[in-house]
């Protein structure tokens, strides 16, 4: 393991846009240049924050109201900073997430009408207001994401089955989150093939990259 700092690098973007992916193949480059990475996903990671994945993704009942859903994903980000993620970062690790704190702001207080600052606070209060070291916002147009979506022969859950005017809110506001920082989120074209797509983000991350090694 290097003796260098860890880092925490964080995929965002709409349904379908290709985060998964994308993250399993920078972690693969990672290795490959001597890396130790840690991949997870939010909502999950942990023990604690998949238990409440499994809540928000398939709610009981009526499902949850739009503060619930809220608190719900501050609850289980809180869990996966505290017993996954940064134990990781301590350790020289870096930690590869798929969606972090800025899917909360796009999803619940942009579309969902919360607001930035609602959420806003309740990351600080719940996780110290953490940001990732380089947040990558994989961004394509509307027909092409809900292609892929289609292609994938998958029941949506309860969040991807909402309407695509929710969807379109969602986009919007990841593009407006961008735009307030140039300097910590990397907007990244998602159309074409995932080798291509992966080379950008390789591309981008080159100044993070530059000081890391075995």
């Amino acid at each position: 393991m290097s003796g260098a700092p860890g880092r925490f690098i964080a995929f965002e973007g709409g349904e379908g846009a290709g985060k998964s992916t994308q993250a399993g193949l920078l972690a693969e480059a990672l290795r490959a240049s001597g890396l130790t990475v840690v991949t997870t996903r939010e909502p999950g990671g942990t023990p604690g924050a998949e238990a409440i994945r499994a809540l928000l993704l398939d709610p009981p009942g009526a499902g949850w109201p739009p503060q619930a859903e809220a608190l719900l994903f501050a609850a289980a980000r809180a869990d996966h900073l505290a017993h996954l993620i940064r134990p990781a970062l301590a350790r020289g690790e870096w930690v590869v997430c798929d969606r972090f704190v800025d899917s909360s702001r796009a999803y619940q207080g942009g579309a969902g009408g919360l607001g930035d600052d609602a959420i806003r606070a309740l990351h600080a209060f719940g996780s110290d207001g953490q940001r990732p070291d380089m947040v990558i916002l994989l961004e394509a147009d509307e027909a092409a994401l809900a292609a892929r979506l289609a292609s994938r022969g998958e029941a949506a859950d309860a969040i991807e089955s909402r309407p695509a005017s929710y969807h379109r809110a969602v986009a919007e506001a990841f593009g407006a989150i961008a735009a307030d920082d140039p300097a910590g989120i990397v907007r990244i074209n998602a159309t074409g093939s995932p080798a291509d797509v992966h080379a950008r983000i390789l591309a981008a991350l080159g100044p993070l990259l530059g000081g890391a090694g075995a």
